[in-house]
């Protein structure tokens, strides 16, 4: 088989990035690993950034989203019985759209299908090849057979497991990375959401985040230890906790429920340098981590599509090769930007381990400056609703 683009990896990212360069006449092939309903079936943020909004409408899948997504003019971060407001719409006249990453997922697995885009569902023992030729190619088994794809460029879209990264030879790649003492505990219940906003708790007892994937599903999570089950947690322990974690007028009106799915995921900070080797183009988890306090996963992820996208587009159409020359630098400007928006947000919201007195009243200092500054809220909203590409 040949193609123009290899993408591996069929998540949000992935699917974004193909049916981007479709619309431009650019032919693409995605590999997955998993069964398209393990990937429909990952519960994931659904909190969108300006940009990615204004990427899924330049591929021609927003008509759902802009139908059924919450448009959000401003976040809450509480402390104690304290709950400061940071209006986006007022600071800085911009928004964020909470629209569910497994509606988005469908849509742009409806628009690949819509077009007849070859997607290919468990693939086994995905390699990369000859990455730094001009002539890469990208090999795979499928019920028992093998088979290669020849192609162009290689986008590795594979998340931070997958062997995109692997390819990259040690000696050239550079990794940073900080490993949090703490996990969250997140629940999805058919409940109506406890705030018409994602709101952000710090209390004695930890962190909690309220937010949602419409007007009756929520989604909530709490900061538990590192050594945590979910068995540990039966759904009346975690609505309980949760409760004590929320400023009492909150907890108040807490519509509790069953759960249907809980999980746990630990919190990192990662980069990996360079995001570009020979042909191959990392984007998303695939090159870089953060923790989900900022809400910035998905969004890093589409801002890399967008700088991969542009750089395609503009190889394939004028033999211009100065925007995958640069992909790498700027790709990692931006993302470095969204490390230490996300660093400062988890550093800020949540109770770690050897905290000493001086700590915590540093932390209350910093929340204090923040609900009586205008100048720092105008910073937290830039950051949160997305720095520009």
């Amino acid at each position: 088989m040949r193609t123009q683009i290899v993408i591996v990896g069929g998540g949000p990212s992935g699917l974004l990035l193909g049916q981007l360069l479709h619309r431009k006449g650019i032919d693409t092939v995605v590999l997955e690993r998993q069964s398209r309903a393990h990937v429909l079936g990952r519960i994931r943020a659904g909190v969108l950034e300006a940009g990615f909004v204004n990427l899924m409408r330049e591929a021609g899948v927003a008509e759902r989203m802009d139908r059924e997504g919450f448009v959000h003019h401003g976040t809450i971060l509480a402390h104690g019985e304290e709950q400061i407001r940071i209006s986006f719409e007022d600071l800085i006249g911009r928004h964020v759209v909470v629209y569910g990453q497994t509606e988005l997922t469908h849509d742009l697995y409806d628009a690949r299908d819509a077009v007849g885009g070859k997607t290919v569902f468990n693939a086994e023992g995905v390699t990369i090849h000859d990455a730094d030729s001009d002539a890469p190619y990208v090999t795979y088994s499928s019920d028992g057979t093998e088979h290669r794809i020849d192609c162009d460029y290689v986008a590795g879209c594979d998340g931070f497991h997958g062997i995109s990264r692997q390819t990259i030879p040690a000696g050239i790649r550079k990794e940073y990375e900080q490993v949090y003492p703490f996990g969250w505990l997140g629940l999805l219940s058919e409940t109506p959401p406890v705030s018409d906003e994602v709101l952000y708790s710090l209390s004695d007892r930890g962190f909690a985040l309220c937010s949602m994937r419409n007007a009756t599903l929520s989604r909530y999570y709490i900061q538990c230890a590192l050594s945590d089950k979910v068995t540990d947690w039966s759904d009346d322990a975690f609505w309980a906790e949760f409760r004590r974690r929320l400023p009492r007028a909150v907890g108040d009106r807490l519509v509790t429920g069953p759960s249907i799915e809980k999980s746990i995921a630990p919190l990192r900070s990662f980069v990996c340098e360079p995001m570009r080797w020979g042909r191959l183009f990392l984007c998303g988890d695939a090159a870089h981590i953060v923790p989900p306090t900022g809400a910035k996963g998905l969004n890093t992820a589409a801002s890399d599509i967008h700088y991969l996208y542009h750089a395609l587009v503009q190889v394939f159409e004028t033999g211009e090769i100065e925007g995958i020359d640069r992909y790498s630098e700027q790709a990692l400007a931006r993302i470095w930007k969204t490390q230490r928006f996300s660093w400062w947000m988890t550093k800020l919201l949540h109770r770690f381990p050897e905290q000493t007195e001086f700590d915590l009243r540093i932390q209350r200092a910093e929340l204090a400056f923040l609900r009586d500054s205008r100048d720092a809220q105008t910073v937290l909203a830039q950051n949160y609703v997305g720095l520009p590409y």
